[in-house]
């Protein structure tokens, strides 16, 4: 006797979109923001000694150091010739911004997100645009050696920025959201000496409010 197979009506798979929502927020410094990319020179200084192996330190001479160039590969400059902050560099501080907020880390790394308006014409980072404009800072550093040396970085005294969000609205509202933004600009920061830094205290930099 032949066995008769029941065939199953097709079922219907619904899937509801992501709730996305957007909003852009203006920052206004309330203290300086200090820069410090690493800069293509000391890329290309690092791949030329790893190139030559144990050769690397025969019969090397210490070239003068150019502290003008320093000054000009320390800043992020867009394609387009603005200067910009990663926007990695937002997220990041949101991030970590929930531990004083009560929200999850977890939740806001798959939930919020900071558009960029172009990228780093030399490594690619996507960069917010920058208002204001630097000037040179020099200042004495230790490495992690212990050696003590000089960095100069651009710093902008004044600075603001248009920061465009993206967030997972069935996660986060936009009260939430505005509340990490404000939060983060309080107390974690962004750049060189920023209150969060992971290497130290910080010196302050870095800091916003949301206008």
């Amino acid at each position: 006797m032949d066995t008769i197979e029941k065939v199953r009506a097709p079922e219907q798979v619904v899937i509801s979109p992501p709730n996305f929502q957007r909003a852009t927020l203006r920052l206004i410094g309330t203290s300086p923001y200090v820069q410090h990319r690493f800069s293509q020179k000391a890329q290309n200084m690092m791949e030329e000694k790893q190139r030559a192996g144990s050769r690397a330190a025969k019969n090397r001479k210490r070239e003068a150091r150019d502290f003008e160039e320093d000054y000009r590969e320390a800043s992020h400059i867009s394609r387009d010739g603005w200067y910009g902050i990663p926007a990695p560099s937002f997220r990041n501080a949101l991030i970590s911004a929930c531990r004083v907020a009560g929200f999850a880390m977890t939740r806001a790394k798959l939930s919020v997100f900071v558009e960029a308006d172009g990228i780093d014409a030399v490594d690619g980072t996507p960069l917010i645009r920058l208002i204001g404009e630097p000037r040179a800072l020099t200042m004495p550093v230790r490495n992690a050696t212990g050696v003590a040396d000089l960095r100069i970085r651009p710093i902008w005294e004044q600075w603001s920025c248009d920061l465009r969000l993206r967030w997972d609205g069935d996660q986060f509202s936009p009260a939430d959201v505005v509340n990490l933004v404000s939060r983060a600009g309080l107390q974690v920061g962004i750049g060189e000496g920023r209150p969060d830094s992971p290497n130290s205290n910080g010196v302050g930099w870095g800091c916003w409010e949301v206008e």
